[in-house]
């Protein structure tokens, strides 16, 4: 995991549930967790593009249901600046369902565009990413 190279609002807080772009399993998620925020003292964590969560699974398979996972966020609906100054967003907001930490994704297959700036965090993300924005 690298370090995000641009000014990225965090738009998703606590208990926002998302969709999932990937074929994990997973349709829709939850976030309880930020990995790595930081906040002041009583502030909830809230994620932007590129951010480790870790969320439960609300939707989906059988076998899927219920569980905890590491997500990474790889669409947001809220604009952010970009380091060349231009100002970028999605249509929604959506995440993609990791195996670990390291950063290797669960799915084979992701539906829609890819910010560019969880391409450069996630390399286990930019393998499988078939349009990168």
């Amino acid at each position: 995991m690298k370090a995000h190279k641009a000014k990225i609002t965090r738009a998703l807080p606590f208990g926002a549930t998302i969709q999932t772009c990937d074929n994990s399993g997973a349709k829709v998620i939850r976030i309880f967790g930020v990995k790595r925020a930081k906040t002041v003292k009583g502030r909830m964590p809230a994620a932007g593009v590129g951010d480790l969560v870790m969320a439960s699974v609300k939707k989906g398979n059988p076998d899927m249901a219920k569980q905890v996972v590491l997500a990474v966020i790889v669409r947001q609906r809220k604009e952010y600046r970009r380091s060349d100054g231009t100002r970028i967003k999605f249509e929604d907001n959506a995440a993609v369902v990791m195996k670990d930490e390291k950063g290797n994704p669960k799915g084979t297959i992701f539906k829609g565009p890819i910010a560019k700036e969880a391409c450069e965090r996630w390399p286990g993300i930019a393998k499988v990413a078939r349009i990168i924005v």
